[in-house]
């Protein structure tokens, strides 16, 4: 019976659709949140900054006193970052520091470089108006606002915004536990001698690498043998304590490919074959846990380099998210202008290896093949182009950057 190609558009949201996000919670101190996914809305406590504060080195002083340049006051306090000042009297002013609270009775900050010191006076060379340098206290947070949204990874940026409001401590959901392993008798691993015949091991290298940079937990299982009964073996192992199962290599209909079959024996597959360039073959689908847990996801990917590394950057990383509590999962493209021609389009999607050059044009890798793993070195993202479409210098092209795509 055939299997007809499924559209890609079709088959990541089936994907998504199949995700079953972790619901376990565990707190982690702020700083070692980085990457986590947010399991709770984090709402501000305080006010920040929780005073009015100075946004210069200089001198606060009411408006009133200054109402030309020229203007001589008493400099009567002191107030570094970190301290207090007093009751501002009139016809004075009080020489302070960046971040120090505006003592009550001044309303304007004057930055020192407008100010002549002159033993205890100061002679302000600047008509200040009221406000001026003064952050207000809330300005940036109000109490009670919502600082961090439940469902975002938590990026350094929003570490700081959480120790600002006071959160020691962040409730992220598990990591998400992946098993990953390689098929064919024609793997070795770098290190060992290459027979005639084999190839060293690439794919365990860039999964492992994709999936670690997600944040998943990987129980790596190396290379399975090919065989039937061994990768029955490694997917009952891998679905007893992971959440996702993820392959290279297998999944097509050669003799020598085991893991769809060995899949359906211990499972099920919903999918299979995806409209896509490159990465046709990609199997989606359960395998069960022999003692009666829930077992786990499984992916398997082409064993081809560039299409294992594509489909997963196209298909499982959305999946992955999603899993991980993720809201926002879909990369971002970049409307840009071709700087290549490609007259001979595929009937699938094509995801083409490519950089923005020098003149902020897309260029594309002369060699386009599933094998050579030089072109994602090389690229700095992908160019998602529609069945059928050619491409002319100059025509607009969708391109995906790789920092969408890559962590």
């Amino acid at each position: 019976m055939s299997n007809p190609m499924r559209p890609f558009e079709d088959v990541r949201a089936a994907l998504l659709a199949a995700a079953t996000p972790v619901r376990d919670v565990e707190s982690v101190p702020t700083a070692e949140a980085l990457g986590r996914v947010l399991a709770i809305d984090q709402v501000s406590s305080l006010n920040v900054p929780p005073l009015d504060n100075s946004a210069m080195d200089g001198y606060a002083v009411h408006s009133g006193d200054v109402a030309a340049p020229g203007a001589r006051l008493t400099v009567a306090q002191r107030i570094p970052a970190g301290s207090v000042g007093h009751l501002l009297a009139r016809g004075t002013a009080a020489r302070i520091f960046t971040g120090a609270p505006v003592p009550p009775g001044a309303d304007a900050i004057v930055m020192q470089e407008l100010c002549s010191l002159d033993g205890d006076g100061v002679t302000i060379d600047h008509v200040p108006r009221p406000g001026e340098w003064i952050r207000r206290a809330g300005e940036d947070i109000r109490a009670g606002a919502s600082v961090l949204v439940a469902g975002q990874r938590l990026q350094p940026q929003m570490l700081g915004l959480a120790a600002s409001v006071g959160c020691a401590t962040l409730p992220v959901f598990r990591r998400l536990r992946v098993a990953l392993f390689s098929t064919g008798d024609e793997l070795v691993m770098p290190g060992e001698p290459l027979p005639p015949g084999a190839i060293y091991n690439s794919n365990r290298y860039v999964l492992r690498g994709l999936l670690e940079a997600l944040g998943c937990q990987v129980s790596d299982l190396g290379i399975v043998p090919d065989s039937r009964d061994a990768t029955r073996a490694a997917l009952r192992q891998a679905a007893a304590s992971n959440d996702l199962i993820v392959t290279s290599g297998g999944v097509s209909v050669g003799e020598e490919d085991h893991v769809r079959p060995a899949v359906l024996a211990e499972g099920r597959l919903d999918l299979w074959l995806v409209a896509m360039k490159p990465g046709k073959p990609v199997a989606f689908g359960h395998v069960n846990d022999p003692a009666g847990g829930p077992g786990a996801a499984f992916i398997g990917l082409p064993g081809n380099p560039v299409s294992s590394f594509v489909t997963f950057a196209m298909l499982v990383r959305p999946f992955v998210l999603r899993a991980m509590g993720v809201e926002s999962c879909l990369p971002r493209t970049l409307p840009l202008v071709a700087g290549f021609d490609w007259t001979r389009p595929d009937r699938r999607r094509e995801f083409l290896r490519a950089r923005i050059g020098d003149d902020g044009r897309v260029a594309l890798f002369d060699n386009q093949g599933p094998g050579v793993l030089t072109s994602t070195v090389w690229a700095d993202g992908l160019v998602d182009n529609p069945p059928g479409q050619t491409i002319a210098a100059g025509d607009p092209v969708r391109f995906i950057p790789y920092s969408e795509l890559l962590s």
